[in-house]
């Protein structure tokens, strides 16, 4: 009886330690394969985004399955590339002025003249970047040195953008004959059930990548008109900054609006305080009227879920996460609304 009990307690010491150990493994190979598992979930995000829109071209013009994929990702890169150039050209012009402006502005801000100037003359910070001018300029010198570091990264991005577009494609151009494969082996109660879910994961995702697009563009859009009525230098480049921070959901608009006040107080203190109070206005716009019109029919999410879920993802996947952290938490909310139904507790009597 004794050996049974000790074989026993044996075989349930090996099967949790044989659990520990492929846990661990399987963590392991989760971080060791961290950069592609992000690249397929962006490339999953962008296919279950697109798919509603192959399907619809596939019935109504086009037959053929890689055709219709094929028109809407090239369609949708000339739109995407419009928009970079629309964007990038007057960037490029921006930098440009920028760079032949620097000498100017150091020698202003060293003396003490321009805004930067009295700004620091302001703050007492003007002694220190005379005595450490030598130093700040061999810092700039090592910037320029890691020349193959920034071109190693330059190419991973290419690479991982490739990659990103490629799987998204072949996710949806497969995509009719994995959910049928999948849906005929689940059975007809099963697949109605997974075919509700996956429409209602389709329209959360296509609902906020295009609205969180759309009300990024607008916030750009009012800020490059602020910044260029009020006269701020490099109103182009401090736009779009803004509008890639505010892709960021909750704290995208204060991030931009940081960026965007304190390049108005440089300028002036006139246009640092418009700048301010257009943005007290627009983030009330914003949080009050556009998010609810935009993304509440598509995203049905709490204010304290959103939060909780946004700064997980940013720890675990950085700024990737905190952009695909609503619609993720979404998804997750669907599911348990279908699998784990709350219970209503029974009425008394």
């Amino acid at each position: 009886m004794c050996d049974a009990d000790d074989r026993r307690t044996a075989r349930r010491a090996l099967i949790v330690i044989g659990l520990l150990l492929a846990a661990t493994i399987g963590l392991a190979l989760v971080y060791a394969t961290r950069r592609v598992l992000i690249w397929i979930l962006i490339a999953a995000f962008f296919a279950v985004a697109l798919k509603p829109l192959v399907d619809l071209l596939q019935r109504r013009l086009v037959r053929r399955r890689a055709l219709a994929t094929l028109l809407v990702f090239v369609g949708t890169f000339v739109v995407l590339t419009a928009l970079a150039a629309v964007i990038v050209v007057p960037l490029v012009d921006e930098v440009i002025k920028f760079v032949d402006h620097a000498p100017q502005l150091l020698r202003e801000t060293k003396a003490g003249r321009g805004p930067i100037g009295r700004l620091m003359e302001r703050f007492g910070l003007r002694e220190y970047l005379v005595s450490h001018s030598g130093q700040l300029a061999r810092y700039g010198e090592r910037l320029r040195q890691p020349a193959f570091g920034v071109l190693r990264g330059l190419v991973e991005t290419v690479a991982g953008l490739v990659t990103v577009i490629v799987l998204a494609y072949l996710m949806v151009l497969e995509s009719p004959r994995i959910t049928g494969t999948v849906l005929a082996a689940a059975g007809e109660r099963r697949a109605r059930r997974w075919r509700r879910i996956g429409h209602e994961i389709s329209r959360t995702v296509t609902g906020y990548l295009t609205g969180n697009v759309l009300i990024s563009l607008i916030c750009g859009l009012l800020t490059f008109l602020v910044l260029l009525v009020t006269g701020v230098p490099f109103a182009a480049v401090i736009a779009l900054l803004v509008a890639i921070a505010d892709l960021i959901p909750l704290v995208g608009a204060t991030l931009g609006a940081v960026i965007a006040a304190v390049a108005g107080f440089v300028h002036s203190p006139t246009a640092g305080i418009v700048v301010l109070v257009f943005f007290v206005v627009y983030q009330q716009f914003e949080n009050h009227v556009l998010q609810p019109i935009v993304l509440s029919r598509a995203v049905r999410l709490n204010p304290l879920t959103v939060l909780v879920s946004l700064l997980l993802a940013a720890q675990l996947a950085g700024l990737v996460g905190a952009l695909l952290a609503i619609p993720a938490a979404s998804i997750v909310q669907i599911l348990l609304r279908e699998y784990a139904p709350l219970r209503r507790p029974p009425s008394p009597g």
